[in-house]
């Protein structure tokens, strides 16, 4: 996530968008940087009660395993958070040295791939119980998703790896270091050469992040919701329409989340200097860390009877949230009853 530098291009095509530029920047970073570090706090303590839950209070079971990756890839991007808001306060100089530059933006982008790997594992753990109870019945085991949890932390690294190479800090001429991606690996940022190498390191890396950080994982998401939601309808399963909540936020919570962040990005890579840019990086901090510190409450607050809700214990809405029992029975029910408990 491309926090650090992505407000260098600024409007400066007349007096009246200079002015509201100049006006604009400061509250801009002010916004960025407040954002981050409240999505920081309330990130930590929430995700970190969330693993608490899930690892020690819980039975460890397939549902378990994934949502407890999940929300340990939000929470390690949590710890992040300060540093970047940091740097935003101090107009973007970088103060923790080359490794951590590194390291952070590595990290970052191995948060953005395994919580969205995840997400589309959760979808076709979805699938396969519901359109393929008798195989799931055979091999939907923990064993099973610990395979499927270490495949997904291991291609997350893979595609983090150039993230983690290309990141460098920069002293320009004034003595302002920032951290930056040098997609050239070359020393000299100045050479046309370099440069026309780098722009085109940079197409690939935005390419591949977008389909396979993004596009590949949202259709993967629509069509594994679409189909279960096809074929508990279809035998008039659903009691109520829960189940079709529960779908439809995991969906338009990904786009929502993650679109404006692509959108930025596009926006680096043509070097359009419009007031849009800035836009979309607000925007951009606004969403991730909406995903970042909600999206784990979403799954356990979406489509519960807010009364009910808060008469229960955090343990048992975690319980009826992830239980495998309802698991089961929802694949008995798709092979006998036309009832179906979501």
């Amino acid at each position: 996530m491309d926090l650090i530098n992505s407000t260098d291009y600024l409007i400066n095509a007349s007096t009246l968008v200079r002015n509201n530029t100049q006006f604009l920047a400061p509250a801009s970073k002010m916004i960025i940087a407040l954002s981050l570090y409240i999505s920081s706090i309330i990130g930590t303590i929430t995700n970190g009660l969330y693993l608490w839950v899930l690892r020690f209070k819980m039975k460890q079971t397939v549902n378990t395993l994934l949502f407890f990756h999940l929300i340990l890839s939000y929470f390690i991007s949590t710890m992040i958070l300060p540093f970047m808001a940091t740097s935003q306060l101090q107009d973007n100089h970088w103060n923790f040295g080359t490794a951590l530059c590194k390291v952070f933006n590595g990290t970052l982008s191995l948060g953005m791939f395994t919580s969205v790997f995840f997400l589309s594992a959760i979808g076709l753990d979805r699938y396969l119980l519901t359109l393929h109870p008798v195989w799931s019945q055979q091999h939907r085991t923990p064993c099973w998703a610990s395979s499927i949890v270490l495949g997904v932390w291991i291609s997350a690294a893979a595609l983090s790896i150039p993230y983690l190479i290309f990141r460098e800090t920069h002293q320009d001429r004034k003595g302002k270091v920032t951290c930056q991606n040098n997609y050239a690996v070359s020393t000299n940022w100045e050479s046309k050469e370099m440069q026309a190498l780098r722009q085109w390191i940079h197409v690939a890396c935005f390419i591949s992040r977008f389909l396979l950080g993004f596009l590949l994982p949202f259709f993967i998401i629509i069509f594994c919701y679409e189909r279960v939601a096809s074929k508990v309808k279809e035998r008039g399963l659903f009691k109520s329409s829960k189940p079709f909540k529960v779908m439809m936020t995991a969906i338009i919570s990904f786009f929502v989340c993650w679109m404006p962040y692509h959108i930025h990005q596009g926006l680096l890579l043509t070097k359009n200097q419009s007031l849009l840019l800035e836009l979309t990086l607000i925007l951009t901090v606004l969403t991730t860390s909406f995903n970042t510190i909600f999206s784990p409450t979403l799954y356990l607050f979406v489509g519960e009877n807010f009364k009910k809700v808060f008469k229960k214990s955090i343990l048992a809405l975690f319980e009826s949230t992830f239980s495998e029992d309802s698991s089961a029975e929802r694949t008995q029910n798709l092979n006998s009853e036309p009832k179906f408990k979501f």
